[in-house]
């Protein structure tokens, strides 16, 4: 017998979570891989984002969580408060409470991010303002956010943008 408690062990393949396609600027998808809603932690949640060429995650900041993202396909570029960066496969940007940020795709292909978000609650997020995937699914007709984006906004804590 061990003087430890082991934890659990969550595996989930490419298309396993609750995906929503995101509204303009993004123009892609995202699926919510684990959270509070599919898993015992309730200190973190993680996820995928795939933005398609020339969408972007627009400027914005939490205020009071911290933010990981990690390329593993495409390219673009990260405003990270007013600076720039590459962001190339296998680039891993750790993003504090508070730091202004913007993520765009930039190349010719789809740029797919891993995010991973400490306290939870990015999974929320998406939910609020996405509309339902399904995995093979043709990518929808642009569409724009929830007319009351700055409430949910608000709500999950979001720091509004300094700029566009």
């Amino acid at each position: 017998m061990s003087d430890y408690a082991k934890g659990i062990v969550i595996a989930l393949g490419p298309e396993d979570g609750e995906s929503f396609w995101q509204p303009l600027p993004s123009t892609g998808y995202v699926i919510n891989k684990i959270n509070p809603y599919n898993s015992p932690y309730d200190a973190f949640s993680t996820g995928l984002q795939v933005l398609e060429p020339g969408g972007h995650i627009r400027r914005h900041a939490h205020e009071r969580s911290h933010e990981l993202l990690f390329c593993y396909c495409g390219s673009g570029q990260a405003d990270i408060d007013g600076k720039l960066y590459d962001v190339l496969p296998e680039t891993m940007i750790l993003i504090g409470r508070g730091v202004q940020h913007k993520v765009t795709n930039t190349g010719t292909g789809q740029m797919r991010l891993l995010w991973f978000i400490a306290p939870a609650g990015l999974e929320d997020w998406f939910r609020a303002i996405g509309r339902p995937r399904r995995p093979g699914e043709s990518l929808p007709a642009p569409f724009d956010r929830p007319a009351d984006v700055a409430m949910i906004q608000a709500q999950q804590r979001f720091i509004p943008p300094d700029k566009d």
